[in-house]
């Protein structure tokens, strides 16, 4: 008598699976109700009942505006959760610590948890003066720092206008940042193509940093190079981006292999 209930509970969970895998083909702005049912051959008021649970659960959410779905919060905090089974830290180890050697200045590795950026691994230059001011495992409100810029910035506006109203209460201790200031950072960094603040997560300092990107085009984790203010002049800016971008592309391979 169990049979029917078992296979049926089981079918819900391989079409839940096989949602989350359609939408995390689709980079931004999302999916359409109308076309996660078309595509996976369901009746629509089925897809939006299977829909509306994933989105309760955190596994999705549908931007306010657009009505699309995207991949939730709870994804990213699982995925981090199952990070150390795949030592992301020792993955990534090498080119962090070639981007330090490079720029002499300290190297971050960031990944996204929920609305925080979560600083998973450093490595210190030679410069004599180091900004090792953000230690391992740190966790801040996703934009007061350059790795959380950096994922920031690789999100639409409906998500990113989303997670703002959802930090806002605790940006008045970062250099008293406020909602509308974080979408300007969030606008300069989309438009330069990486993201630059300073003064913010830790006075003094300002930092640098790029989103490391999936095969589907979400943002995984962001490589970022701190300095003193005094040393991020626009030129040091200029010489770093490059390596950046090298650090970057490398850490989005290895995650891919």
């Amino acid at each position: 008598m169990d049979k029917p209930a078992a296979s049926s509970g089981a079918q819900t969970i391989r079409r839940a699976i096989r949602a989350l895998k359609l939408v995390a083909t689709q980079p931004a702005p999302g999916m359409r109700l109308v076309d996660i049912a078309e595509q996976m051959q369901l009746e629509r008021p089925t897809a939006h009942r299977l829909l509306k649970a994933l989105t309760a659960e955190g596994m999705l959410t549908q931007h306010p505006e657009s009505r699309r779905y995207s991949l939730g919060s709870l994804l990213f905090e699982l995925g981090l959760a199952a990070s150390h089974q795949f030592n992301l830290r020792d993955i990534c180890e090498s080119a962090l610590s070639r981007l330090a050697e490079q720029t002499c200045d300290t190297a971050f590795l960031f990944v996204r948890s929920g609305n925080d950026a979560v600083c998973i691994a450093r490595k210190q230059g030679t410069y004599p003066i180091q900004t090792p001011a953000v230690p391992v495992g740190a966790r801040q409100p996703l934009g007061v720092n350059a790795g959380g810029l950096a994922l920031l910035s690789a999100l639409p506006l409906a998500e990113v206008t989303q997670i703002i109203e959802a930090i806002a209460p605790r940006l008045s201790i970062y250099g008293e940042l406020d909602a509308e200031q974080m979408l300007e950072h969030w606008s300069r960094a989309r438009e330069a193509g990486y993201a630059l603040i300073g003064n913010r997560a830790v006075p003094g300092v300002t930092a640098m940093g790029l989103p490391v990107m999936s095969a589907t085009g979400l943002p995984i984790a962001a490589v970022t190079v701190a300095a003193t203010s005094a040393r991020m002049v626009p030129a040091r800016v200029n010489e770093i981006l490059p390596l950046l971008k090298n650090a970057a592309r490398e850490v989005a391979e290895l995650l891919h292999q």
